[in-house]
C-alpha cells in the first residue's frame, strides 16, 4: 500500500544548455525594472555578466545590481532591501551559487516588508511571512544546494550566539528557476566537490527520511545516478564537459525537490548548528560529514530487528545503484551497504573536502555544535555520543 503524502509545489523548470536566453523573453513578461543579484566575482570573471548585461542593454531593459560574496546574513539582506525598496522593482533575478539564489529569495520576500528579515526567521523571530513577494527567477551557477526549488530562503548569522536559519512560505519558490548547465562550466574544482557532496547528501538523506514517498523516492534515485556517474569528472577532465555538467545540474535540481518534500538528515542538523557558529561552506560541512553520518546510521540500523529493516535496503538500493544492478539481492543487503560506504569515503579522499579543523573547530566546541544540531527527519535515533563520533572522526 502506498503511504500517504503530501508534495509540495515547484517552480516552472527550463533546463538545458543554453537556457539562459529564455531570460531575456521572459523578463518583459513581468515588467522592465529588474534587480539582479549576482556572487561577489566568478559570473563577472568568467564573462558572462558582461555577455548578459550587453543583451539587457541592447533589449532597453532597466535593471540594477547586487552583488554577494558569502552566506547571506540577516544584515545583508536588510541592507540590500533598503537599498532598492523604493526602486518600484518588478522581478528579481539572482544568478549564482546557493548564497546567491538563497540571498535573491530573501530579497524578493523583504522587499514588500518595512523591517528586518530577523522578524520572520524559524526560531529568531516572531512572525510568520504571509507569502508577498516580488516575482523571483534562480539561475544557479553550481550544482548543490537546490535552492532554486524551494520555499525556504537559508539565512545565517555567524558568531558566539550565531545561527542558520530559514525565512520560508510555500509563495517563496521561485516563479521560474533557469537551470543551464554552461553556467556550471567555471565552477572551480573546490566549489565543484563540495556542492556535489551536498547534492548527493540531500538526495540521500531524503530518499532514506521517515518521509519520504514513492515521488521522493524516484526523484531522489534518479538524482543519485547521475550524480554518481559525473561528480569526480565535473571535478577533473570533465570540468569543462557540458554532459558532465548537466548530469551535476539534473542531480541538484532533484535534490532540492526531494529535500523540500521528504525533510533531510542529521548530516544538515549538524550542519545548521556549524554554520550558525564558524564560516564554513555549507558544502563543505555537508561533504565532510556524508559518510561518517552513514555508517553510523547503517551501524545502528544493523541492530534493529525489525523497524531498521526498510532504512538498511534503501541503503543497500543505492549500493547496488553504484555498482549498476538495479535490485537488491537477498542476503546481499549488507555487502550493498559496504559498497555505499566505500565509495562515499573514496568520494571525500579524492574530492578532497577540507576537515572540519581547517576551519578552527576545535574538540572543545564539539558539545555546543552538538547541543544545537537536531536529527531532523534521520532515518534512525542517535545519542549525543553517535553525533559526538561523527564530528570527532572529521575534525
Amino acid at each position: 500500500m502506498v503511504s500517504s503524502f503530501n508534495f509540495a509545489s515547484i517552480p516552472q523548470i527550463i533546463f538545458g544548455a543554453g537556457k539562459l536566453n529564455d531570460l531575456y523573453n521572459i523578463i518583459p513578461k513581468f515588467g522592465n525594472d529588474v534587480l539582479f543579484v549576482i556572487g561577489g566575482s566568478s559570473l563577472d570573471q568568467s564573462g558572462k555578466w558582461n555577455e548578459i548585461t550587453t543583451i539587457l542593454e541592447r533589449k532597453s531593459i532597466n535593471f540594477s545590481s547586487t552583488s554577494i560574496s558569502r552566506e547571506p546574513s540577516p544584515r545583508l539582506i536588510d541592507d540590500i532591501v533598503a537599498k532598492f525598496r523604493n526602486k518600484n522593482l518588478k522581478l528579481i533575478v539572482a544568478i549564482g551559487g546557493g548564497s546567491v539564489t538563497d540571498a535573491g529569495k530573501a530579497v524578493s520576500a523583504m522587499l514588500t516588508k518595512n523591517e528586518s528579515i530577523k522578524n520572520y526567521l524559524e526560531g529568531v523571530g516572531n512572525k510568520i511571512h504571509d507569502g508577498k513577494k516580488i516575482p523571483y527567477i534562480a539561475i544557479p551557477t553550481t550544482s548543490g544546494t537546490g535552492s532554486e526549488a524551494t520555499k525556504n530562503a537559508v539565512i545565517s548569522e555567524v558568531g558566539p550566539k550565531g545561527f542558520k536559519k530559514s525565512l520560508r512560505h510555500d509563495n517563496l519558490i521561485p516563479n521560474i528557476a533557469i537551470i543551464d548547465p554552461e553556467l556550471m562550466i567555471s565552477s572551480p574544482p573546490s566549489v565543484s566537490a563540495s556542492c556535489g557532496m551536498d547534492a548527493f547528501t540531500q538526495l540521500l538523506e531524503s530518499y532514506t527520511s521517515p518521509k519520504a514517498s514513492p515521488i521522493t523516492d524516484t526523484l531522489a534515485f534518479s538524482g543519485m545516478k547521475y550524480i554518481s556517474e559525473n561528480i569526480l569528472l565535473a571535478c577533473s577532465n570533465g570540468a569543462s564537459d557540458v554532459n558532465v555538467r548537466s548530469g551535476m545540474a539534473y542531480g541538484s535540481l532533484m535534490s532540492g525537490i526531494t529535500l523540500a518534500n521528504a525533510g533531510l538528515g542529521i548530516v544538515h542538523g549538524l550542519a545548521s548548528s556549524i554554520g550558525g557558529y564558524f564560516k564554513v561552506p555549507h558544502g563543505v560541512v555537508c561533504g565532510t560529514l556524508l559518510f561518517e553520518a552513514t555508517k553510523m546510521n547503517i551501524k545502528i540500523l544493523q541492530k534493529q530487528e525489525t523497524e531498521g529493516k526498510l532504512s538498511l535496503r534503501k541503503y543497500a538500493q543505492i549500493g547496488a545503484l553504484l555498482l549498476d544492478e538495479y535490485q537488491v539481492e537477498e542476503g546481499k543487503i549488507m555487502e550493498y551497504c559496504i559498497k555505499l560506504m566505500e565509495t562515499l569515503e573514496r568520494w571525500t579522499k579524492e574530492l578532497k573536502i577540507d576537515r572540519l579543523g581547517n576551519y578552527g573547530i576545535d574538540i572543545k566546541d564539539i558539545n555546543k555544535i552538538i547541543e544545537n544540531a537536531g536529527l531532523k527527519n534521520n532515518p534512525v535515533k542517535l545519542s549525543k555520543d553517535d553525533v559526538k563520533n561523527i564530528v570527532l572522526n572529521r575534525l
